[in-house]
């Protein structure tokens, strides 16, 4: 008879259990196959920066060429309102010919959002000259897509060339690594970077939107409580921050309550600009190069309609926004209330028709939009510059992305300080609510000659 305190012998059947999660990482790193790739995604990370680098610059070279030198050799001091027509037209005539006759399609349609895989090299030269042809001469869009695609592809190209085994674990690895070595050349940070593409990966699908939404929303709003209680008791209790000297606010309550008023509304705008991009992207798909100059040449329209109600220059409106958007915050008084209620609503038009009918990437029209209406709400009694500007670029990026960490640790990093993370990640996690629980349009057609697309988890 055996003793009942004597646990059972374990049945042969009963299946062991796996092993701790440090153990499965440990013994991964150990394996020559992960260390060899390891060493490659290093090595190709040279070669892909540099191809980003030279890339960038070279549509830097062209939208100087387009919009200073030539109308300067024209006789005008900057581009004329009606500017935008022409440069547009082509463009969309352009990407209207890579996207049917060139495989890849020119790469990922903005509309559909930002991709963490689907570059291979058949598609590299489509991708290259839609951004060529859509960016310098107008477009509201920024390089990012074209970049990760570039990445993306090239990596999967030099590892071919190289001879290294083409496994489902490899080409998602280089995919993702190239990618990042390319974004990064943008945005100046790897952080961004590696932070961005794994959240677009979509590495734990959506348990991990589950997990890390409650887990932002309550880091901000305990940030918050820290704050305003360390200041009403004067305690102190200790924290790892750097003493950086920075001019800027300390964040009160009129900052978080409009910063959240801020973040719905901004929410309920972007709504309306990406479902008018996906109802364009479907016009498009009718008669691609057709629709496309259509799309692109009523963007153009939008771009001269600015300029002729404001006499400011057709850039604000026909670009990605980047170098405006330095102007913007470091002389927000340059800009009137009409002005900024324009460039909103032709910039937002403009950036809905290019994201269905343009290559580039969602990122920088869309820190515009909310950097433009942090400015126009700035005044607001209680809100302030600073606050207003986080709150509505975090707000904005998060719509078009529908990646909350990531835009987090963008508008972060584009502010150089940390004082405002509290207002970043409430208003960040508010618009991804609202953008979510509104109807997302109708779904994004394929267009032109995709290619086949390594298995690279794109979300």
């Amino acid at each position: 008879m055996t003793d009942p305190r004597t646990p059972a012998p374990a049945s042969a059947s009963a299946p062991a259990e796996p092993p701790p999660e440090g153990d499965r990482l440990r013994d991964m790193l150990r394996t020559p196959g992960y260390l060899k790739l390891l060493v490659l995604c290093a090595l190709i990370g040279i070669p892909v920066s540099l191809a980003a680098f030279w890339f960038l610059v070279a549509l830097h070279q062209l939208e100087h060429l387009v919009w200073a030198d030539l109308p300067e050799a024209l006789g005008w001091s900057g581009p004329p309102w009606w500017w935008p027509l022409p440069t547009l037209l082509v463009a969309g005539v352009l990407v209207g010919l890579v996207v049917t006759r060139l495989p890849g399609a020119g790469g990922h349609i903005p509309a559909s959002g930002l991709h963490a895989g689907g570059a291979t090299s058949a598609a590299l030269p489509g991708v290259v000259l839609a951004a060529v042809f859509s960016l310098p001469l107008g477009a509201t869009l920024g390089p990012e897509a074209p970049l990760i695609a570039l990445g993306g592809g090239l990596a999967l190209l030099f590892r071919d060339l190289a001879q290294a085994p083409a496994t489902p674990q490899s080409t998602a690895i280089l995919g993702a690594a190239g990618a990042a070595a390319a974004i990064s050349a943008i945005f100046g940070n790897p952080l961004i970077g590696a932070v961005l593409l794994m959240e677009v990966a979509g590495v734990g699908g959506p348990q991990l939107f589950a997990i890390m939404l409650p887990a932002l929303l309550s880091s901000g709003v305990g940030e918050l409580v820290f704050t305003g209680f360390g200041r009403w008791t004067g305690l102190e209790t200790g924290s790892l921050t750097l003493d950086l000297a920075a001019p800027f606010p300390r964040l009160d309550a009129p900052d978080v309550l409009w910063s959240l008023l801020l973040a719905v509304v901004m929410g309920v705008f972007m709504h309306f600009v990406l479902a008018g991009g996906r109802y364009a992207c479907v016009y498009v798909a009718r008669r691609p190069v057709a629709h496309t100059a259509v799309c692109a040449v009523a963007a153009g329209a939008f771009g001269a309609l600015y300029a002729l109600v404001t006499g400011n220059s057709p850039v604000d409106v026909a670009s990605s926004g980047q170098a405006v958007m330095g102007s913007l915050a470091s002389d927000p008084q340059a800009w009137g209330i009409g002005a900024l209620i324009a460039v909103l609503l032709c910039k937002g038009a403009a950036y809905a028709l290019c994201l269905g009918s343009l290559r580039g990437g969602p990122i920088f029209p869309a820190l515009f939009l909310g950097a433009a209406a942090g400015v126009l709400c700035a005044p607001l009694p209680g809100l302030g510059l600073v606050p207003g500007l986080a709150a509505g670029m975090a707000a904005a990026a998060t719509c078009a992305l529908r990646l909350p960490v990531s835009s987090v640790v963008l508008v972060v990093l584009l502010l150089g300080s940390g004082a405002m993370i509290p207002v970043i990640i409430l208003a960040s996690v508010v618009a991804f609510v609202v953008t979510e629980l509104l109807p997302p349009g109708p779904a994004v057609p394929p267009v032109g000659n995709a290619v086949a697309a390594p298995a690279a988890g794109a979300k």
